[in-house]
């Protein structure tokens, strides 16, 4: 609807300036004045400035956008997902590691809730275990996950 409308708008304020120039020819045509070809160069480099000029903004949005995002303030090292397995096509389990306990979550579409809360770490989040995907790829390139600078 706003579309519509700010179309009809376009077209009522272009009408008048389509009107100029059409009456232009006609008025012009007692007079020996010849008529120039319009300026394609001039016109190419305007719509590739505009061009320029509206990707930099979308550019220049996006990187405002990022930096915002890291100002914040939230602290997110203090949570860490250690694992996280699923159950179902939207149930998962996921144990999470907060202030040096690690927890078991049960997680649905409509609630998590805390399986069990262990005492000591049952998982090392540093290094957690790699599935069967990751030690075949592992195998493939002939690179170590831990270490990748290593061959």
């Amino acid at each position: 609807m706003r579309f519509r409308t700010a179309v009809a708008g376009l077209v009522l304020v272009a009408l008048p300036v389509l009107a100029d120039k059409q009456a232009e020819p006609a008025q012009s045509a007692g007079r020996n004045t010849v008529s120039s070809a319009p300026d394609t160069l001039g016109t190419l480099l305007s719509l590739g400035a505009g061009l320029l000029a509206v990707i930099a903004i979308i550019y220049g949005c996006a990187w405002i956008i990022r930096r915002m995002n890291g100002m914040t303030g939230m602290n997110n090292n203090a949570i860490r997902v250690v694992s996280v397995m699923a159950l179902g096509a939207r149930e998962r389990i996921a144990l999470i590691e907060v202030g040096g306990q690690q927890i078991l979550l049960g997680i649905t579409p409509t609630a998590i809730r805390t399986l069990h809360v262990f005492e000591e770490p049952v998982v090392d989040a540093g290094n957690a275990p790699t599935g069967d995907f990751a030690k075949r790829l592992q195998s493939m390139i002939g690179k170590s996950w831990n270490a990748p600078g290593k061959e």
